[in-house]
């Protein structure tokens, strides 16, 4: 009996310390991703990296992680000729391929979701005031919450000379288009003032589109919904590059 308890002792003496190891690699393994991720992507600060699964030194001898979570905040991505802040971008990867150095790795997939500020979707509005009829002007001002998941657009209208004491709130859907792009549109277009304004000509101001590109390589926007701080966007993907 006493032999036996000695290899019991032994047995969960090295389960400790392979735990331990196991632990320590993990940790490495989540900064050596961050540290790659931060250079890729040109961000201010390394990101998020949560690797999942037990034991991580077997994944490791398979060259393939399981599952990784990565989560990062004010990623500048491009609009086609500018830039738009992601305020935040969190992916769950499945089946992460990777080199031995950690120079490079590839997700099999990708889901999760990124949140847009209405400041930075206010960009791609029309700002500045534009003739949608002789005599009159509009512009969008500002963008907020319409409830269940519509966008309010603001828009200033100036008639004859005479701005409309109020913005007219216009309440818009968004959707996304070819996988990068973010569309909003007026479910019912306004009234400004009592000047008839073709439909085509109001539409110049109340739709418009956000192009969202720069991503990492495989990502692609899904379906985008209004929220209270902004529009959150679902993402998905395949053969994700995450770095190298």
């Amino acid at each position: 009996m006493r032999a036996l308890r000695i290899v019991l002792i032994i047995a969960v003496v090295l389960g400790g310390l392979f735990v331990a190891a196991d632990r320590v690699a993990v940790g490495f393994a989540e900064d050596k991703v961050a540290e790659q991720l931060r250079s890729s992507e040109g961000l201010e600060k390394d990101p998020e990296v949560s690797i999942k699964g037990f034991p991580f030194l077997t994944q490791v001898l398979g060259g393939e992680l399981d599952d990784v979570e990565i989560g990062i905040d004010d990623l500048e991505a491009s609009n086609g000729g500018g830039k738009v802040r992601i305020a935040e971008l969190n992916a769950r990867m499945l089946g992460v391929a990777f080199s031995s150095d950690y120079s490079s790795a590839t997700a099999a997939e990708a889901t999760g979701s990124a949140r847009i500020g209405y400041d930075e979707l206010l960009k791609a509005a029309k700002v500045e005031p534009v003739e949608v009829a002789p005599g009159v002007t509009a512009k969008v001002v500002g963008l907020s919450d319409g409830g269940n998941g519509k966008i309010k657009v603001a828009v200033e209208a100036t008639v004859l000379g005479q701005t409309l004491p109020e913005p007219v709130e216009v309440v818009s859907s968004a959707k996304v288009e070819g996988g990068k792009t973010v569309q909003v549109s007026a479910d019912k277009l306004p009234k400004l003032g009592a000047v008839p304004v073709a439909e085509q000509r109001l539409r110049q101001i109340t739709d418009f589109q956000q192009v969202i590109d720069g991503l990492p390589a495989g990502i692609e926007l899904d379906k985008v919904e209004a929220r209270g701080d902004g529009v959150e966007i679902t993402v998905t993907g395949s053969q994700v590059k995450l770095a190298g």
